[in-house]
């Protein structure tokens, strides 16, 4: 007998009342009432109720092989479309007008009793669940999610082909590089002592197609780095990855720009406005403190190095203080108007904790009390020249709170006060939740290129090696000068305080891909061994080209208004890397190891 369905048990409707149907799916729920049986039978479309009735004409026999069903075990079943009883319709479901009456029942597969509900009201530890993915995966929410994911990534496929973009695999097994993290390196065993990467992005790659004259290439791209991972990061996921010539970001924006509102109109029916906001690096940090700011709400933050700019106040005067290289800190706050009160000391010893992990030495509060004076643990430190500055500069009144950091670095104030900034922001309910709001896109540019490591008195990128300098600092960044002013022509699209993509122009000049590797501490020799392939490669005409990733999870849970990006993936890996339901990474045979002259001198046992 053929066990095939001629409808989903999510489709069934009204017009369908009296249609003979056969579905197939899994028994979410069993009631017996003693004289009729009901189920709910699930598939990834939906739910559908089916009524064992031994009154019906045909009946019977199916309703005696009701009785051994239990939770989900997979079924076939035959029967007639009816409209349930009035009073019993379920508005909740889009099925829920109509039910089946069983004619006959087969079952296709029996199931052990689940170690956790199969529903959305799931209550069990996530290790549970990721042990047992493929239960967890016949959840409606996580269904929806990788259906919407599968939605998203349709469309993004079609409107890069209507602009002409075409889709490019680029190999797995790849040469390491060093672009950020570690490699995950693989043995080859047709070249013993050799190892191939896996790529932590095409990067190199989508720049050769450029230079192969691809001109416009995009990939739905999977990438891996052995990184520390966060709850928004795994070990291997996918971006899309998309690359062109001839356009810079004036040209380039739109298209990207286009893509991401045909993403929100047709999965969430809401209109985003074009073109994106666009906000220079240096005043992102300076306003909100953060490279990815949210700019749906105020508490921007204030410069107050001036004010104290002659203050004998030891805290802020070693910020101000000029280090070696001829720069200095500052000093800044976030105003937290009219809700002093709000914060008692417990709360405000909980943000000075919290500063402290972005690397603050200290978080100074200021309240102004009813009568308007200053009360702060270090008020008797400020002058009255000072203090009178201070209530100028940021409007003071009675009722608010400011918040202060002092650092010789200003990376440590930005990031511990922008950090600061968004826990006021969420305690006092000034962030909307997800889904609430219009988004809040905007384009952060002109990033630095370079940053100096202190302990390591040498330059890193802050990209990858191949982001280029704005044109206009060519010059200089060849020659070695003004390394500290170089803005690289990179950008990032944020969406309310989450950066969903992240790109630049790349470097197309040899002399200046060259001067790159050399700022980087490479010797021309470790320059070929690593690069070889491609700085050879811009020998041979290469145009002007760039490119941008966006991160497939991070914006499909944007999406779906879900938090952890695991919740958008089918099969995810823990925070330590492994996977739980195939006990991976796991030992491999010592016949194995041999084929790849390969020997293991330390096993690590894991908990």
């Amino acid at each position: 007998m053929r066990y095939i369905r001629s409808h989903t048990c999510g489709e069934l409707r009204d017009q369908d009342i009296g249609r003979e149907v056969t579905l197939c799916g899994w028994v979410a729920k069993r009631r017996d009432f003693g004289g009729l049986v009901f189920v709910d039978l699930r598939d990834r479309y939906g739910l559908t109720q089916v009524v064992f009735d031994p009154a019906e004409k045909d009946s019977a026999p199916s309703y005696k092989k009701a009785g051994d069903l239990r939770s989900e075990y997979v079924v076939w079943c035959k029967g007639r479309v009816r409209a349930r009883p009035e009073g019993m319709r379920n508005s909740k479901l889009p099925s829920g007008g109509v039910e089946v009456v069983a004619l006959d029942l087969a079952i296709l597969s029996e199931a052990k009793t689940p170690p956790f509900a199969i529903d959305d009201e799931v209550d069990a530890a996530e290790t549970l669940r990721l042990k047992y993915r493929y239960l967890d995966l016949r959840r409606p929410t996580l269904q929806r999610n990788l259906m919407i994911r599968h939605k998203m990534l349709s469309i993004v496929r079609n409107h890069l082909d209507s602009e002409q973009f075409i889709e490019v695999e680029t190999p797995i097994l790849y040469k390491s590089t060093p672009e950020g993290a570690r490699d995950f390196i693989v043995p080859s065993r047709l070249n013993p002592g050799t190892f191939y990467a896996l790529p932590q992005s095409p990067q190199t790659l989508k720049q050769l197609l450029m230079i192969g004259g691809m001109d416009r290439y995009y990939q739905i791209a999977r990438c891996f780095r052995d990184e520390d991972l966060r709850a928004d990061r795994q070990p291997e996921f996918s971006q899309i990855d998309i690359e062109t010539s001839f356009l810079d970001e004036e040209a380039f924006f739109p298209i990207l720009e286009s893509m991401i509102a045909k993403l929100w109109k047709e999965i969430l029916g809401q209109d985003v406005k074009t073109p994106f906001l666009r906000m220079p690096h240096a005043e992102a940090m300076q306003r909100f403190g953060s490279d990815k700011p949210d700019v749906r709400f105020g508490l921007e933050l204030q410069d107050l190095s001036v004010i104290f700019s002659d203050s004998q106040f030891q805290v802020f005067k070693g910020a101000l203080a000029v280090n070696s290289r001829g720069l200095r800190g500052s000093i800044r706050a976030v105003v937290v108007p009219g809700q002093a009160e709000k914060f008692s000391r417990k709360d405000l010893d909980g943000l000075q904790a919290h500063a402290a992990s972005y690397g603050a030495k200290g978080l100074l509060w200021m309240k102004i009390q009813p009568t308007g004076e200053l009360q702060s643990p270090a008020a008797k430190f400020f002058s009255e020249t000072e203090k009178a500055a201070l209530f100028q500069k940021l409007a003071l009144k009675p009722g608010d709170l400011v918040l202060v950091v002092a650092d010789a670095k200003n990376k440590t104030v930005f990031d511990s006060l922008g950090a600061i900034r968004l826990a006021v922001g969420g305690q006092l309910g000034m962030i909307p939740k997800p889904g609430e709001g219009q988004p809040a896109f905007l384009w952060v540019m002109n990033f630095p290129l370079l940053e100096f490591d202190d302990k390591e008195q040498r330059y890193y990128a802050c990209h990858h090696p191949f982001t280029s300098p704005r044109p206009e600092f060519f010059e200089d960044f060849v020659r070695g000068t003004n390394l500290d002013r170089i803005e690289a022509s990179a950008y990032d699209l944020v969406l309310n305080g989450v950066e969903i993509g992240g790109g630049s122009l790349r470097i197309y000049r040899q002399d200046v891909q060259q001067a790159m590797f050399k700022l980087l501490g490479l010797t021309p020799e470790e320059a070929k061994a690593k690069f070889g392939f491609f700085l050879e490669a811009l020998q041979y005409g290469t145009p002007p080209h760039g490119g941008i990733a966006f991160g497939i999870e991070r914006l499909s849970a944007l999406l779906c208004g879900v938090g952890p990006i695991r919740d958008v993936m089918a099969f995810p890996k823990t925070q330590k890397g492994s996977c739980l339901m195939s006990e991976s990474p796991s030992e491999v045979s010592p016949e194995q190891l041999a084929e790849l002259a390969i020997s293991v001198t330390k096993t690590i046992s894991r908990d």
